[in-house]
C-alpha cells in the first residue's frame, strides 16, 4: 500500500493534482480543504495518499494531513453509499474536527447542507459513525470554532451557506474574503448577500 508521495507538485487543480516522483507523474485526487494548503507549482510538496484499487483502475487520493486522511478512510469503509466522491464532498465542505462534531451532536441540519448528502444520507452517517468518531469530537469541533476570529468566523459561516446553496467552495471562499477584505465589519449575512451578487 503506498502511504504518501513526496515530489515535485506539477499541476494543481481544485480537485486533483499531478506529483512527480522519480520522473513518474501521479494524478490523485483532493479535496478542496487540501488544495487551499498547497504551495503554488512548481514545488517540492509531500502527499498523504489512500489507494483504491478498482477492476479497471488504481486511483490515487491525496490528503495534506492525517486528520483528513483518517476520516476518508473512515467514511468509505464504514458507511454504506459513502465512495470516494462523496467523502471528498464531504472534506471540501467541511473540517474533520467539524464533520465528527456534527455527527457526535446528531446535527442532521449541519451534515445535510454538505453538496450531495441528503437527509436519509445524514442520518446514516450519524448511526454508522458516532460511535467511531468517539467522545472527544465535540469537544475538538468546539475548540476548532472557537480557535478562529470573529471575522475568520464570519467568513467560514458565509462560505458554508454559499456551498449550501449549490456554489463552489473555491469560488464562494475568494469571494467572500474579498469583499471582507474590502469591507471589514461586514455581517455574515451581507457577506452572502453581497457574494451573491459577484457570483451571480
Amino acid at each position: 500500500m503506498i502511504s504518501y508521495l513526496k515530489g515535485k507538485l506539477v499541476e494543481s487543480l481544485p480537485t486533483q493534482v499531478t506529483v512527480e516522483v522519480g520522473g513518474i507523474g501521479y494524478e490523485t485526487f483532493i479535496s478542496l480543504n487540501t488544495f487551499e494548503r498547497l504551495p503554488t507549482p512548481p514545488a517540492e510538496v509531500k502527499l498523504l495518499v489512500y489507494l483504491q484499487v478498482r477492476e479497471d483502475a488504481h486511483i490515487l487520493f491525496g490528503f495534506a494531513s492525517s486528520e483528513e486522511r483518517d476520516l476518508f478512510k473512515l467514511l468509505v469503509t464504514h458507511v454504506s453509499g459513502i465512495g470516494p466522491k462523496s467523502a471528498l464532498a464531504i472534506l471540501s465542505a467541511t473540517t474533520p474536527a467539524q464533520f465528527k462534531g456534527a455527527v457526535v451532536a446528531n446535527d442532521l441540519a449541519a451534515l445535510s447542507k454538505i453538496k450531495g448528502i441528503g437527509k436519509k444520507t445524514a442520518e446514516r452517517l450519524v448511526v454508522e459513525l458516532r460511535d467511531k468518531v468517539g467522545a472527544s469530537a465535540a469537544w475538538e469541533a468546539a475548540s476548532a470554532r472557537n480557535s478562529q476570529s470573529p471575522t475568520e468566523q464570519q467568513v467560514t459561516d458565509a462560505v458554508l451557506a454559499l456551498v449550501a446553496l449549490g456554489y463552489k467552495q473555491l469560488e464562494a471562499a475568494r469571494a467572500v474574503k474579498s469583499i471582507q477584505d474590502n469591507n471589514p465589519g461586514t455581517t455574515t449575512e451581507q457577506l452572502v448577500r453581497d457574494t451573491l451578487k459577484i457570483l451571480n
